[in-house]
């Protein structure tokens, strides 16, 4: 019987592996990939024609761009915002430290039709923000702009609980060590901080980007829902359903499948290698 070094593989100080691997591969099967099978199946059904007009039809295509687009924009914001904020909260002790602490999980216990119709009562034409909007001659809600809001409020919460556990665990000493050695503030917040930050700011921008596109109830009430103007892809797959055009809605989903397919795994390739270049 072969063992577990003639495999090539190192034994572990807890057994299991093949037991917990197996659970893992059972359970992801079962939960993720089984169900992205079947859709991916039905569209497939579909005929490359038919597929291949769903896809370019230009009212899909503006919603895919509005959807992806908005939705890495919004990730890049936060990802700068929510590293301001996760230092803060790591490096500062001032009064009402805890409550601005328990603020930023708000957008993940809001139900997000609730947090939808918030934004849209605030920056509605007529609501309190809105109003000096139009004032100035320009829309916030029922526009572009209204969606980029909303997916910024949902997202924020995913970059500053990935990058703050990273941030506490730094050792100042390092920072103290670059200051001796010469380097300003800035030198060595650029120059060590922020390279050992990179990772986790990756992590937490695929996980705000991942969440901003598939994002609908928070969306829905403050785009206004135009066609080729404010209309998403979430919405528009919903839009097919309630028209029986199972066909088409399948077809955007897949559609929205392969491009955050694709954009993920590029995120993960680039934080692997930072990873790998930080040692």
């Amino acid at each position: 019987m072969a063992t577990p070094l003639a495999l090539g593989r190192r034994p572990g100080v807890i057994p299991g592996f093949g037991l917990t691997l197996g659970f893992t591969l059972a359970y992801l099967s079962l939960i993720v990939l089984i169900p992205l099978a079947g859709l991916v199946v039905r569209a497939a059904s579909l005929g490359w024609a038919d597929f291949m007009a769903i896809a370019l039809d230009p009212r899909t295509l503006a919603a895919l761009r509005l959807s992806f687009g908005v939705s890495a924009i919004a990730a890049l914001v936060n990802a700068v915002f929510g590293l301001v904020v996760a230092w803060v909260l790591v490096r500062y002790d001032f009064p009402g430290k805890r409550i601005i602490d328990a603020v930023v999980d708000l957008p993940f216990a809001l139900p997000t039709a609730v947090a939808g119709i918030a934004l849209t009562a605030l920056y509605a034409p007529n609501g309190w923000v809105g109003q000096y909007a139009t004032m100035l001659g320009f829309k916030i809600a029922y526009t572009p702009i209204g969606i980029f809001i909303a997916l910024v409020f949902i997202g924020i919460p995913f970059i500053v609980r990935t990058v703050e556990p990273v941030l506490a665990d730094l050792d100042r000493e390092i920072e103290e060590m670059a200051a001796t050695l010469g380097a300003r503030r800035w030198t060595a917040v650029r120059r060590v901080v922020l390279p050992t930050l990179v990772p986790a700011l990756l992590t937490g921008f695929a996980l705000a980007f991942a969440r901003a596109v598939g994002e609908y109830g928070s969306v829905i009430f403050i785009a206004g829902n135009i066609p080729y103007v404010s209309e998403i892809a979430p919405l528009l797959i919903v839009i097919r359903l309630t028209e029986f055009n199972y066909a088409a809605a399948t077809g955007v989903a897949t559609i929205m499948l392969i491009i955050s397919f694709i954009l993920l795994f590029a995120i993960n390739l680039i934080q692997a290698w930072s990873r790998r270049r930080l040692g």
